[in-house]
């Protein structure tokens, strides 16, 4: 079986990784513009995007399994995605600070002609930030390349009063319930047996 990570995120090569499972990145070059729907629909939208794309590429699809994931941050209703520059990086912060927010991710399973995509939602509830936090931490450069500015598993984790739901997809990959679907859907164990099929 053949297992591909369409992403460029450290982050989520980084935890497919803990699983001990070969695989390869393949990086889609897609327009995440899926216009006007709600944030769910919105990130199941362009991780689809991000399979289909990393599909085309594939001259041989055999028992090849994608592995897509697209992620932003929702308050009030308003989609957080990764900031323009600094200064995006710190409105989004003042945005976050003292409040809960919701963490979505939307991720799609491609293997063998057949597509699976879902999302998962973890809630993250934000301490009151300074002036001078925001400052320091957007002078680290973390938050550049990260949805709502801020990554729970870096410099931020002193941000976080509480977190309900999967930590990983607070991260950006909700690989418990990429496993379970991977299963469950197309029968493949990418939890414990190095993503072979179950015959």
């Amino acid at each position: 079986m053949r297992i591909i990570l369409a992403s460029k995120s450290p982050r989520r090569k980084e935890i497919l990784q803990k699983l001990g499972i070969d695989f390869e990145v393949i990086v889609p070059d897609v327009d995440e513009n899926v216009g006007d729907l709600a944030p769910d629909k919105t990130v199941e939208a362009i991780s689809e995007k991000k399979a289909k794309a990393v599909l085309k590429k594939l001259a041989d699809k055999k028992d090849t399994l994608i592995i897509a994931a697209d992620t932003v941050v929702n308050i009030g209703g308003k989609i957080l995605g990764k900031p323009k520059d600094e200064n995006d990086a710190k409105e989004m912060l003042k945005t976050l600070s003292g409040n809960t927010h919701t963490v979505l991710t939307g991720f799609t399973l491609c293997c063998n002609g057949r597509i699976f995509t879902s999302h998962e939602e973890t809630r993250v509830k934000f301490k009151e930030l300074s002036d001078d936090e925001i400052e320091y931490y957007v002078k680290t450069g973390e938050p550049m390349d990260k949805a709502g500015s801020y990554g729970i598993q870096g410099k931020a984790i002193v941000f976080v009063e509480g977190i309900k739901g999967d930590f990983f997809n607070a991260v950006g990959f909700p690989i418990f319930r990429i496993c379970e679907k991977a299963k469950k859907k197309f029968n493949i164990d990418l939890a414990f047996s190095g993503g072979e099929r179950n015959v």
